[in-house]
Order: C-alpha cells, then structure tokens, then sequence
C-alpha cells in the first residue's frame, strides 16, 4: 500500500481541504481574460502543495445563493503547467453553495490555476499556484502513474510506459450499503490484492437487475440522483468516495461504469452528459478506466419497446462517448460493456470489454470467437472478457471454466481478463440474499464472503504470477506452436502463445495424449516444466530436444486434468 497517500502528504505539508478560497494579494496572472472582469479577478489563493500522481483537493464556496445549484452553474478549473500546457478540470457541486476541484498533476512542478464558472458570479475568476513535489512512495498506480492503451494498441501501460496487466474483478453493486464499509470492503480488497488482481469493474450506484431507486442500490448516503433524476446527490456520493479511494490507496484500479445501459432512455441523453460530467469531476483524478455503461444497448428487462429502446442507446451512448472524451483532461480510457457492438461508431471506445456468456463449457465457442474476431477489426483496440461466466452462476461455472476462460483469452490475445463470481457481483449478504430481478429470477443467493474464496480466484492468481515472469505484453498467439491445437471444429484442443526464440506457454485442456511442440527454433536451447494452474507448483521436465523438424513431444501430463506447458530459453 502506499506509505504516502494524498491525505498523509497534506497533513504533512499542513495543507487544510477547508472550504473556499484563501485571501491574498492581488495578482494579475491567472486572470481569465477571456472574460469580464469579477468580484473575485483581483483575489489570488494562498500557495497550495501537491504530489505529482496523487489528488490535490480543495473547495470555493459562492456567496450567491442558488437555488439549484447542480443545474444553475458549472464550475471549471484551468491548470497551466511551466510549459504552458493547460488542463481544463471540472469541478463538483458537494452541497450547498459549495464546489470541490480534484487534480491530479502528471510531473512536479509549478501549475498556475483559474477558475471558470459559466455564469461568471463569484465563483470565477480565482486564482493561484499549486506547487508540485514528485511522488515517493511505493503504489504502483501512482508510481508509474495512470493508464493508457499501448502503442501496439493490444495491451495497458502506465504513463510512464510501465506494461500494466488487467487482472479485473466484478464488483457492480460494491458501493451499496450491502457490500459494508469499512469491514466487508476492506475485506474483500484486501483478498484481491493478495491474488494479483489490479482492476474493480463497479457501478456508480444506477445498477442493473433492478427497478430505479430500489432500497437495495442506496448506499449510506441515500441514491446517487434524487427522485425523478431532479439533481444529482452530493451524499451518496461522499460514501462511494471513501470505498474507491480505498481501492486506488491498495492499489487497485476502479473501473468506473456510469450506469447500466438502460438508464439512457430512462433518464434522457442530456441527464446522463450531467452524470457523467459529476463522475470525471469526482474520480477523474484518480488512476481509473471509464466504462460508459453495462450491457449499453440492452433495453429495460421489462420494456415494451425494446427495438427502439436498442436504436436509441447505441445512438444516445455513440454522443456520450464523444461527450466523455471531450471534458476528461486526464483521457482515460474510454469503453463500453460489450464492446463495439454497443455504439455505431467504434472510433469512440479506446478498448472492447466484452461480455460473452454465463453457460459454462456452452459459452467457450462465442468467448473465443468474439475475442479472436474483435482483435481483426479497426480501429484495432485492445480486447477483452470483461464478463464471462460468473464463478459459480446457475450451480456450474466451476473452477476449471475459470482457468479455461482465463488461459484461452490471454493465450488468443487479449489485452487482459475479468473474473466473476455469481454472489460478489450483487453483493448477495448473509442476512439477505439480493433476490429477484426484475424478470422475476433469481440469480443465486451465495453470500459474497462466501463467493471470494470460490477456488476459481486463486487459480487465475497462479495463472498471472506465472505470466509476471516473463514479457507477456510482447505475447503473440502461435496455434502453429503445437499439435493439435484448438480451431472452430474443437475448441478444447492446446492454446498456444509467447515470444519467438524466448518463451512459449501452452494449456493443454485435459487429454489422454499430450500435445508436440512444434516450429521450435534451431540454435536455441529451451527448457520446460508442467505448471499446475490449481495450485501453482511446477513440475519440471528438463531440457528440450527438439527433432530435424524442430518438434519435441511433451511428456505425459503428471495428472489427467488441464495444464500449463512452459517452454522457455534457457539463461
């Protein structure tokens, strides 16, 4: 965990986060001059400290009193670094007459700021300096900084071209009051953290598998909008601060997704622009990934004009899309879940999240074809599973789909994967299972606690500490590597991918005969071991002696199940 959070520095540097903006002497820089001259033109802020990847936070409070503050003004913030680039920030109305800016400095240094507000009262037109010290600590997240789609446009990195790997979890319900805090979410992080996962698919509070404003979607706060979509709630969100900031301090990259698809037609484009406007202000500083909506195309379980409703949310999600690009000035990734298909222009998505079916061994077929034909299509974007069979979902699902899903999507190129388990998704409880949908089923009634221990999640943590070793970001799939290998005539033959001349990972589903290897490199010497994705141990096989053709026959699986093949250049 980081041993220099935000909160430590500015208790260090005796920075307050108190409400409004410091007097001090006049100063003309900063100015907007674009603008008509305001009451507060001729105030500049006390000098304010922050550390570069980390959230410097503050508050203006406006003596004019609104009486729908949420509609009635926007408030930006314009930060100009030393070279003069600048950032536009927006700002969240938290109460009140009070708004609170959020940013994130990318390098150290001294950042002029201005604020803008859109009707030009006492809230525009302030000014001052953060002064920016370089980050120290040891959080990967703010170490290496936030991320982006790599040049190859296959995989994450880091800002500073760090590789990062998606290893996400499904958490959509996880900032109810269901999932409790500090306990129950402090719990269930730090089982994540210890199984090398790095990315929390969570919904901000408008959720699938339920009617608007249902009890089981509040959160400490109340709902995340007031009744009929009036203004947006300043409180649910101060609950929701505490759990995502929480995920970022351990380390843990939220992917933020606004909603659940069918909230569009419910709400109208223009609503959903503002709710998205408040979740860049909120957490766009953080180091996240942005996921438009869930299943975005999906109408209303219960919808009477589901053709339309279709039309209407990839048209309505297509214009949001470019809205969310527009006003992010950190440009995290954008999505939406289930991939393109879910907009008509595929140039507004920075990667494919894909959801690809909940019928165990049934689903392998539409998994692996709609990652493999996903990685054809332009604009090439980094794909993965984003939701493929919850661990556990309708009593099957079990462990060995788990590795099965995991290996085959990363083996046949994906930029990353997602687990799932029936149970954490809804945040089924002990005392009160999460019960019916609106179509009247019900998913299952495994308390959550209860599902983060499923053997599925350890032995995907085995699977990605094993890729850790190696540069599986330069990972390409090599069917032609072994024999037999998978194809759309069997889909439950050997995978095979790595680098040329380096390293080769094979999984071999379970067979009665093993695979050969094949193409092997003259002039290179390669090892290999079995590894056993359930419990993380190798078994090692020595040396390869590879035939005149380059092809060796890999010896009989130390046990009738699935496994891991690596062959690897010898030091």
């Amino acid at each position: 965990m980081d041993k220099v959070s935000r909160r430590s520095f500015l208790e260090k540097a005796g920075v307050t986060l108190a409400a409004g903006s410091a007097s001090g002497a006049a100063n003309a820089a900063g100015k907007d001059k674009a603008n008509p001259k305001s009451k507060a033109d001729d105030v500049e802020d006390a000098a304010r400290y922050g550390v570069a990847h980390c959230v410097a936070e503050w508050s203006y409070s406006s003596g004019k009193a609104y009486a729908n503050p949420f509609d009635e003004v926007e408030l930006d913030v314009v930060f100009t670094d030393a070279q003069g680039h600048e950032q536009t920030v927006p700002a969240f109305w938290s109460g009140e007459q009070t708004w609170r800016v959020r940013y994130s400095p990318p390098v150290p240094g001294r950042y002029r700021y201005r604020t803008v507000a859109s009707d030009n009262g006492d809230l525009h037109g302030r000014h001052g300096v953060l002064e920016v010290a370089d980050y120290q600590g040891d959080n990967p997240l703010q170490k290496h900084g936030p991320m982006r789609v790599a040049a190859d446009q296959r995989h994450f990195e880091h800002a500073d071209g760090t590789p990062f790997f998606w290893l996400g979890d499904t958490w959509w319900m996880g900032l109810c009051s269901r999932l409790r805090w500090p306990e129950g979410f402090q719990q269930l992080a730090a089982d994540r953290v210890r199984k090398g996962f790095t990315v929390i698919q969570i919904i901000a509070g408008l959720y699938p598998d339920m009617p608007p404003f249902d009890p089981r979607g509040a959160n400490e706060g109340g709902y995340p909008w007031e009744a009929d979509y009036t203004r947006i709630n300043p409180k649910y969100f101060d609950a929701a601060d505490v759990r995502i900031q929480y995920l970022i301090e351990c380390g843990l990259s939220p992917c933020i997704v606004a909603c659940w698809g069918y909230f569009l037609p419910i709400m109208g484009v223009p609503k959903i622009k503002k709710h998205w406007r408040y979740l860049v202000a909120r957490w766009g500083a953080y180091p996240v990934f942005w996921c438009l909506a869930g299943e975005g195309a999906m109408p209303y379980y219960l919808s009477k004009t589901k053709k339309e409703d279709i039309a209407a949310q990839k048209d309505g999600w297509t214009e949001v899309s470019r809205y969310v690009h527009s006003i992010d000035p950190y440009h995290h990734p954008v999505t939406i879940h289930n991939g393109r298909s879910e907009v008509l222009d595929p140039t507004v998505l920075d990667f494919d999240l894909l959801q690809t079916g909940h019928s165990d061994r049934k689903s392998i077929p539409n998994t692996e074809n709609l990652i493999t034909s996903a990685q054809l299509k332009t604009p090439h974007l980094p794909v993965l599973a984003g939701e493929v069979c919850y661990e556990g979902i309708m009593e099957a699902s079990r462990q060995e789909i788990q590795r099965f899903m995991f290996w085959t999507c990363i083996l046949n190129g994906a930029g990353g994967h997602t687990y799932g388990a029936n149970g954490i998704w809804q945040v089924n409880t002990r005392e009160k299972p999460f019960g019916p949908s609106p179509h009247g089923r019900t998913w299952g009634d495994v308390p959550w606690d209860v599902a983060s221990r499923l053997p599925g999640s350890q032995h995907i943590a085995y699977s990605k500490a094993l890729l850790m070793r190696y540069p599986w970001w330069r990972f390409e799939p090599h069917s032609d590597w072994v024999d037999p290998h998978w194809s759309k005539e069997n889909y439950n033959l050997p995978y095979a991918a790595g680098v040329p001349g380096e390293v080769r990972v094979i999984f071999i589903p379970p067979a009665w005969d093993p695979p050969k290897v094949t193409n092997l490199e003259s002039g290179v010497s390669y090892r290999a071991f079995y590894f056993d994705p359930k419990s993380g141990k190798e078994h090692d096989l020595g040396n390869v002696a590879a035939d005149a053709t380059g092809a060796w026959p890999a010896p009989i699986t130390p046990t009738f199940a699935d496994w891991v093949l690596v062959v690897e250049k010898k030091s």
